[in-house]
């Protein structure tokens, strides 16, 4: 019981800080590059609790079930921001689900072997994120318009849009964030699988 409830608390939780993390890229001009820094808070709240669901069960697929969650809960609380009035096409939701398909794909495609999960599952998962989520940066409504049209009450000042800047990592945040995602999902999805034997 206590593990499920672990499960559902995790899961709670990287839905609040990957709503968070979505908010500083539509609040900023810097978009291009804050995306790479969602990249990575979205990879790490996927792997470590999708791998840790997955080895806990032993069962593939329940790292989908677990990006399902994530999912479900996130529409929740987006939905609340479609009720103050935000634009909807302004309302976006992380793309987690393809990027969990991958890390039981890896786990399945290797007879449940913990270290091919970690090093294969982990990279897959890396490098697809940002890919996926990009979809959602290109289809939102433009972020600086939105931001002055619809002022939220409890932006902070350094948060406030400003005019465009240049400077963007190398004008290739997916790549960037990929690259990175790449390296470090390896590390999350080794916390994912380390959680279950402490």
């Amino acid at each position: 019981c206590t593990h499920y409830l672990f499960i559902v608390v995790v899961a709670v939780n990287s839905t609040l800080l990957t709503i968070n993390a979505g908010d500083y890229i539509f609040y900023t001009d810097w978009a291009w590059t804050s995306f790479t820094v969602f990249s990575i808070s979205q990879t790490l709240m996927l792997c470590v609790g999708a791998t840790y669901y997955l080895t806990f069960t032993g069962v593939p697929g329940t790292a989908t079930y677990y990006g399902l969650i994530m999912t479900v809960y996130t529409w929740v609380a987006k939905g609340a921001w479609f009720a103050l009035g935000y634009p909807y096409a302004f309302i976006v939701t992380p793309i987690w689900l393809p990027s969990a398909m991958l890390l039981d794909l890896a786990y399945w495609a290797t007879k449940k072997n913990k270290h091919s999960l970690i090093l294969f599952g982990g990279v897959l998962v890396g490098m697809s994120l940002p890919l996926f989520n990009m979809v959602n940066l290109i289809t939102v409504a433009d972020p600086l318009e939105t931001a002055f049209k619809y002022p939220r009450p409890t932006l902070p000042p350094y948060m406030t849009p400003i005019e465009p800047q240049v400077g963007k990592f190398y004008n290739s945040p997916v790549a960037l964030g990929a690259g990175a995602g790449a390296v470090l999902s390896v590390t999350f999805t080794a916390l994912g699988c380390k959680l279950n034997t402490w």
